[in-house]
């Protein structure tokens, strides 16, 4: 019998996340019923939405239930299958949850062709952090050419495509970013006109200096004093899509910033928060002008894989919190 290994949520976590609120079990593999088909999954993605999908309380999708297994994006092949459309063999993407085997009837499962991209850019680039940057970028922000769009948290997942986009559509591109090498790596790498270190002083003014005409759009992945400081910079009637607040997502005292929401106001500015769920039925859209430009090498993703199978999920998903991840992290199974 082929046995299936899982990481189910044991209680809900206070601060960080610890090994002792999810437990890992060894339980046999789930058999696909008609219809079906059984993926071996081979990467799981850790994004900062999992740590808000583990909390109690009203939130855009229902938490994870005590004792399920834990929700996840995830990367893998068919095993079995008794579906007509998904032969064994087949690469896929979805989500599967942090297991090594699921169930699927196909819904919302994505073909990952690893003759384009490795099998794990298609929970980075190709996947939901993709399809979120082009959402949130052409529809929310609506940036036009010769505008200025600054991305926070521009090395990662989101930002890193957010701010090649805005670059394919005519934009001055400004980044901010961890340290000099993440800064270095937007610039050199992924073409931004220019990245503020946020670790390095004095942000409002290194920011300044980058975006000497003001700020038409943030995309906003950061929140707090960031966000305090952008709001004193942003042109009238700018765009602020919400992507993630993730400074705010271990906190257990209610955030001190952002304050200078006048700004608003003032500048007429329009904040909408959004989640790439909202735009589920132009997927094919977005999949399809992402992998045209990464064909066509206009797009570069970093993927941050890391080893240790399910034991080490609850260490690796604390890497987001703390910026001791570079690119898009992945769990390697």
């Amino acid at each position: 019998m082929t046995q299936n290994r899982t990481v189910r949520l044991q209680r809900r976590p206070v601060g960080q996340v610890r090994r002792d609120d999810f437990i890992i079990a060894d339980e046999p593999a789930p058999e696909p019923g008609d219809g079906e088909f059984r993926v071996r999954i081979e990467y799981v993605s850790l994004d900062p939405a999992m740590r808000g999908w583990v909390a109690e309380g009203r939130s855009y999708v229902e938490p994870v239930v005590i004792g399920d297994v834990m929700r996840g994006f995830a990367a893998g092949r068919v095993d079995v299958s008794r579906h007509p459309d998904f032969r064994p063999g087949d690469a896929v993407a979805g989500l599967f949850g942090v297991q090594w085997y699921a169930i699927s009837n196909g819904r919302g499962v994505e073909r990952a062709d690893t003759g384009l991209a490795p099998l794990e850019a298609w929970i980075g680039g190709l996947g939901m952090p993709g399809k979120t940057a082009y959402f949130g970028l052409l529809d929310v922000g609506q940036p036009k050419e010769g505008e200025t769009v600054v991305v926070s948290a521009a090395s990662g997942a989101v930002g890193s495509v957010v701010g090649q986009i805005a670059r394919l559509k005519g934009c001055r591109v400004v980044g901010i970013a961890g340290g000099p090498e993440k800064c270095a790596y937007v610039t050199d790498d992924l073409g931004f006109d220019a990245c503020v270190d946020y670790k390095g002083g004095n942000l409002a003014d290194a920011l300044k200096t980058a975006c000497p005409d003001g700020i038409d759009v943030y995309f906003e992945n950061v929140g707090g004093e960031i966000l305090d400081t952008v709001l004193a910079q942003m042109n009238r009637f700018g765009r602020i899509p919400v992507c993630g607040l993730i400074s705010t997502y271990n906190s257990t005292e209610p955030p001190s910033a952002p304050r200078n929401l006048r700004s608003i106001l003032v500048n007429r500015l329009r904040v909408q928060g959004f989640i790439v769920f909202d735009f589920i039925k132009r997927y094919p859209e977005a999949a399809a002008a992402l992998a045209g430009w990464l064909r066509e090498g206009k797009l570069k993703f970093r993927q941050d894989v890391r080893d240790g199978g399910l034991e080490a999920f609850p260490d690796v998903l604390n890497l987001l919190y703390t910026g001791g991840n570079f690119g898009k992290l992945v769990l390697r199974l």
